[in-house]
C-alpha cells in the first residue's frame, strides 16, 4: 500500500515538472496541427505548402480559433486573410 502512495505522489510530482508541461504542451500542438491541416485539405483540398507552413508555427490558442474560424470560410482567400491577421 505504502508502494502506491509513493508511485501516486511522484507521478503527482512528475506532473508538475516544466518538462512534463512541456512535453505535454507539444503534444497539444502537434495534435492540434495534423487536426487543422486536415481540415483545411478537407475544405479546401491541396493548398500551396506555404500556407501549412504559416500554419504549422501558430500556438496551440491560435490552431483552436483557426480551427473556429475555418467553418466560415468560403475559400482559401479567407485562409491567407486570417493568417495574415495573426
Amino acid at each position: 500500500m505504502n508502494y502506491l502512495f509513493d508511485a501516486s505522489f511522484r507521478e503527482d510530482i512528475m506532473k508538475e515538472s516544466v518538462i512534463y508541461q512541456d512535453i505535454l504542451q507539444q503534444g497539444r500542438q502537434q495534435e492540434s496541427l495534423l487536426l487543422v491541416t486536415r481540415l483545411i485539405k478537407k475544405r479546401f483540398g491541396e493548398v500551396e505548402p506555404i500556407l501549412i507552413d504559416r500554419v504549422s508555427v501558430l500556438s496551440v490558442e491560435e490552431l483552436e480559433a483557426l480551427i473556429e474560424a475555418l467553418f466560415d470560410m468560403l475559400d482559401v482567400a479567407d485562409l491567407v486573410t486570417w493568417l495574415q491577421d495573426q
